[in-house]
């Protein structure tokens, strides 16, 4: 089967109007083959928005069923009110970007690894979203060199346990059962009908239904689902590693959200010396989309040079205390 990838591009040496191309991408071959090789970099799918070339643009990596549309309003905000380029992506088996049977964490900071020097857009900031936090966070720790700073949201590096059944909702995507040619509005009808048995929660049900598009006639998801349910343990797990990530770095946390636990804070340090961490109150594990405003600020806060503007009360810099076990802010 073959896709269409939207890509979209923005010169690099100053404002005007942007290029858009369309490339035919196929589905790729396996490309986690053995003897520890690595892995083949997929052609993403990718929004990037004009700025000024002399500061590190931001990119933001969406979580799982998402894409890279999930980040529209906060780019265009921080584009604007940065005056930096920002990056959007969609992650291989997500939105508009190729399929592939290899969904980890390596192989998606491999496709980084290829685009980003690409684009000329190294160092980056890196802003990663769950599992998108997760292939932010490998990168920076393979590949210091390419992250300028790094902020993670609403994850940690270590296996994420607060999540609903996930294979049991891959399996209900997969059982949908949706006539030809009906009306798009029809179709997430029916699905959200179908879904509704296992998926309780209507929240969820609607970010799925995102991801239900038209081919042909038929409706299909653009998500790959067998790769996803095949590598579920994978993306809810975190690559062993030993070396530090040096940089800046941020992790930003839903007030309502269970993702990060205090067991996970002696694991974030260690990989992050230089981790502050910030909680959003009233927003769950999709801040960007529970408080954008507080979400933008964040951000803009965290780019700010140690005392200016974006310092305040409201920013947890805390430290591990190791022989007490504490987590101090």
């Amino acid at each position: 089967m073959l896709r269409w990838a939207r890509v979209w591009s923005v010169p690099h040496g100053g404002p005007g109007p942007s290029r858009s191309g369309f490339s035919r991408v196929s589905i790729a071959p396996s490309s986690g083959g053995g003897g520890g090789a690595e892995p083949r970099p997929l052609p993403l799918s990718y929004t990037l928005l004009d700025g000024e070339p002399s500061h590190p643009a931001l990119v933001f990596l969406h979580g799982l069923f998402g894409c890279k549309t999930n980040f529209n309003s906060i780019a265009k905000a921080l584009a604007q009110q940065t005056g930096r380029r920002v990056l959007t992506v969609d992650a291989r088996n997500h939105g508009d970007s190729p399929h592939s049977p290899n969904m980890s964490y390596e192989a998606m900071s491999q496709d980084l690894q290829d685009l980003l020097p690409q684009l000329g857009l190294v160092p980056c900031v890196l802003v990663g979203h769950s599992m998108g936090g997760k292939t932010a966070m490998l990168l920076a720790l393979q590949r210091p060199e390419l992250v300028e700073r790094l902020i993670a949201v609403d994850i940690s590096p270590a296996e994420t346990t607060s999540v609903s059944d996930l294979p049991t909702y891959m399996a209900a995507m997969r059982a949908i059962d949706i006539p030809a040619e009906v009306p798009r509005s029809r179709a997430r009808k029916l699905a959200d009908e179908q879904l509704s048995p296992v998926i309780k929660d209507m929240a969820v049900r609607q970010f799925l239904l995102t991801n239900l598009v038209e081919v042909d006639g038929r409706f299909v998801w653009r998500v790959n689902l067998d790769a996803l349910a095949q590598h579920v343990d994978a993306i809810m797990a975190f690559p062993p590693l030993q070396d530090a990530y040096p940089g800046p770095t941020l992790f930003l946390l839903g007030g309502n959200s269970q993702y990060v636990h205090p067991s996970h804070h002696p694991e974030i340090r260690r990989l992050f010396p230089q981790a502050q961490m910030q909680t959003v109150p009233d927003a769950g594990h999709w801040i960007h989309a529970d408080r954008p405003q507080d979400f933008v600020a964040a951000i803009r806060g965290f780019l700010l040079p140690p005392g200016g503007q974006g310092s305040s009360s409201s920013w947890t810099d805390g430290f591990f205390d190791g022989p007490t076990g504490r987590w101090h802010f």
